[in-house]
């Protein structure tokens, strides 16, 4: 084999991977990240109106979560200086870049759902 005893190595935002599949996951993985990512591809929401449509997400959770994705540069935070503030949630192009994937993986879930009647 040609890169046998090669490692990989990956670097994003300062934080080295070895593997790329280990920085996508820590990029989208978990339970909330890609499912705010889905509900964001249709176009910026307000903070609110996001919290809201994630059923079962506590505001601490939700909080963490936008903030990781923001962090990672998926999700852009706008802030409009008002009062009470507005917040808007964006996906950038780096965020709209994985949609393709999480839309797979969202039919993927209902072609093997033993229920796939709508309700």
């Amino acid at each position: 084999m040609e890169n046998e005893g090669v490692i990989n190595r990956y670097y994003f935002k300062g934080k080295d991977y070895f593997c790329s599949l280990e920085l996508v996951m820590d990029m989208i993985g978990g339970k909330w990240k890609p499912i705010v990512l889905f509900h964001l591809k249709n176009g910026t929401m307000r903070s609110g109106e996001l919290q809201r449509s994630l059923r079962g997400i506590a505001n601490k959770m939700f909080t963490q979560t936008v903030r990781e994705l923001e962090q990672t540069g998926l999700v852009k935070r706008i802030i409009y200086p008002t009062v009470p503030p507005k917040v808007e949630y964006m996906l950038t192009p780096m965020g709209e870049s994985v949609i393709p994937i999480i839309e797979s993986l969202n039919n993927w879930g209902k072609e093997i759902s033993d229920n796939s009647i709508k309700r």
